[in-house]
């Protein structure tokens, strides 16, 4: 072999060490983004007072006046949280049939609302899954909305990232997969909130909006920029991007009550798009095991909560 054939042989071995080492460092960022964990957060110490309520078999159900903007217009309708705890399985995430150590436990939320826009209806429905022990972020978040028109339906799963699952019947969003990095998002912060107000974020933070709020609005499922303050029973965030806000109020005292909450952001299209604010006011609170009240003698509990 002569010296040029050396010379050339040793430069490519130099060529493909440097191109084996970048690859391999490529790799190892690629990995680290897609499963950098959430920070480590300490445990909020559950009490006695809060095991009594929670822990008792039955849910929290409130009811709420609600009058809600749409196209431009506000609508009367009702809305309806659903809080009860229950064991949530971390892979499969989904409630868990039997008890297990591996179980995660959570407090689940269930937010509903129903309005009507002209001649037809509107039903919409979140569901937020967000460990009691208030150090990660939701394990899984759904949301539908359905009305003559069609339905969506949107979905978030904690795992190494946040998967994002979304269906619509709208030209350029149809069917949708794909992951964003973890973040605060909005749907658990109405959990998290009963769990330990004073651990809400405030300051400059990163967050997702409601998934009701990004299907309504046809706004991208991400993290924006806001700002949040929390303050004397009212908790607030504004989406300065997003020409949004959002308040939530709430009692102090545990078992910390979301009495009202208001949002306002711009509703309608064109020339009907004006900046309207969306209200819920509560009505009516109690406890029961509702998943064994379906007869129709059951039906009274709906008077108790105003929803008749």
């Amino acid at each position: 072999m002569n010296k040029l054939s050396l010379i050339l042989m040793g430069f490519c071995l130099i060529v493909f060490s440097a191109c084996q080492e970048n690859n391999t460092e490529t790799l190892k960022e690629i990995a680290t983004v897609e499963t950098t964990p959430e920070p480590k957060r300490p445990k909020t110490k559950l009490s006695k007072e809060f095991k009594d309520y929670w822990y008792n078999g039955e849910a929290e159900i409130t009811s709420y006046k609600l009058e809600q903007a749409r196209y431009g217009e506000m609508r009367e309708g009702s809305a309806v949280l659903v809080f009860v705890t229950e064991d949530f399985l971390p892979e499969v995430q989904v409630k868990a049939d039997n008890y297990s150590k591996t179980n995660i436990p959570v407090l689940k939320l269930n937010a509903t609302k129903n309005f009507n826009t002209g001649i037809y209806p509107y039903f919409i429905m979140q569901s937020t899954f967000y460990p009691v022990a208030n150090n990660q972020h939701a394990l899984k978040v759904s949301a539908s909305i359905q009305e003559w028109c069609g339905h969506v339906y949107a979905q978030l799963n904690n795992r190494g990232k946040f998967e994002i699952t979304a269906h619509s019947y709208f030209q350029g969003e149809a069917d949708q997969n794909y992951s964003i990095g973890k973040t605060w998002t909005e749907n658990e912060l109405f959990t998290k909130l009963r769990i330990d107000p004073t651990s809400l974020p405030t300051g400059d933070i990163s967050i997702l909006p409601s998934l009701e709020f990004t299907r309504l609005r046809h706004a991208e499922i991400k993290a924006y920029d806001a700002y949040a303050v929390l303050k004397d029973g009212t908790y607030m965030i504004s989406y300065p991007t997003l020409n949004r806000s959002l308040e939530i109020n709430f009692n102090t005292t545990f078992p910390h009550e979301i009495t009202s909450w208001e949002e306002t952001t711009v509703s309608g299209y064109g020339a009907n798009a004006k900046t309207l604010t969306t209200k819920a006011t509560k009505l009516k609170s109690i406890k029961s095991a509702y998943w064994s009240k379906n007869s129709n003698i059951d039906e009274s509990l709906r008077a108790t909560l105003k929803l008749e």
